[in-house]
């Protein structure tokens, strides 16, 4: 009968000994640098922040960004410092944002003429959705459909659309440019309303309001706080604001939805981080952004620029830029229009 081996259990050899250290000293790092991390996060902001914007200075984006910094200093002690990097529809300014250590330090202000840009020109080097995470929608803003006076006898949209499908394809609007927000605007009117008019492309809004000042094109779509001055003049008559309802800053202007089923089309602001930003540091910035948007008096800057707050949630932003990217990449898609 053969006697039966004893093992030593006890006895390990080196290699598992070196194993065993080895798993142990990663334990205490990942431990070590989640204190850390922890550390960071309870004392954030402990240096200033940078908030990157597309805009040029003295635009809505640049003095809602500048109201924001202000507001969270009283707060936090510790500067926002806003940094203005105009040029290709906000392109410039998310490709800055993603060179950043999203380390919580680095925001952007993501707007919808960003989100359009992407969708026009789908070239571009990173994608929103998947690079960019939420911290809380600011406010949203409508466009207004103005017409020279002199030039459209229309008093309304309806009569808009009947005037122009009288004379296709002559009346001119104008915009900031091919693929900007108000172009867009433009498209969905004439795909909805089967009309169809000439767009002219200019290098900014004001190139546009001043064109159709001199009658060089007849209609043109401006966001509110470029359009608030041409209308209360009374230079430019103002037919319908492009948001779902009526704007408090403009009670008595219909929205064209009243008149044109499913015409939805409105600019906004939001903040967002470069993805890999710690999510507690996210939650933090945007409960106390949320605050600042909800005080009734950054509430009225807000509206002094045609802006209505809104002030979301994390989660809330997130649903609210996939409906707008799907319906925005839907209109592109199917409106037969070559936006190269």
């Amino acid at each position: 009968m053969r006697a039966k081996r004893v093992y030593n259990t006890s006895h390990r050899s080196p290699v598992t000994r070196h194993a065993l250290a080895a798993a142990a000293c990663a334990t205490m790092l990942a431990a070590s640098s989640c204190a850390v991390l922890a550390a960071q996060q309870a004392v954030f902001p402990d240096k200033p922040i940078r908030l990157i914007i597309g805009s040029a200075p003295g635009s809505g984006p640049d003095i809602i960004s500048r109201v924001m910094a202000e507001r969270l200093y009283k707060t936090w002690g510790q500067r926002i410092v806003v940094d203005s990097r105009p040029g290709a529809a906000g392109v410039i300014s998310a490709e800055l944002a993603l060179r950043a250590n999203p380390d919580g330090y680095t925001w952007m202000m993501l707007t919808s003429q960003l989100l359009v840009a992407t969708s026009v020109f789908p070239d571009v080097k990173f994608n929103l959705g998947r690079d960019f995470a939420s911290v809380s929608l600011i406010g949203t803003v409508p466009f207004v459909l103005m017409v020279n006076p002199e030039a459209v006898p229309a008093k309304s949209v309806s009569e808009l659309i009947e005037f122009a499908k009288k004379q296709p394809g002559k009346l001119r609007y104008g915009s900031a440019g091919t693929g900007a927000s108000e172009h867009l605007c433009g498209v969905m009117f004439t795909k909805l309303t089967g009309t169809s008019m000439l767009h002219v492309p200019y290098k900014g809004i004001p190139q546009a309001i001043a064109d159709t000042l001199a009658k060089e094109v007849q209609l043109t779509y401006a966001v509110m706080p470029a359009a608030l001055p041409m209308i209360t003049a009374g230079r430019l008559r103002a037919l319908g604001v492009t948001s779902p309802q009526r704007s408090p800053s403009l009670p008595d202007v219909p929205a064209i939805g009243e008149t044109v089923r499913g015409y939805d089309m409105f600019g906004w602001y939001s903040i967002v981080a470069p993805t890999g930003t710690p999510g507690a540091i996210l939650d933090k910035v945007s409960a106390e952004v949320v605050k600042a948007v909800k005080e009734p008096e950054f509430a009225k800057q807000l509206r002094s620029l045609g802006t209505d707050s809104v002030g979301s949630t994390r989660a809330e932003l997130d649903a609210f830029r996939r409906s707008q990217t799907t319906k925005i990449t839907e209109l592109v898609k199917t409106s037969g229009v070559d936006f190269k």
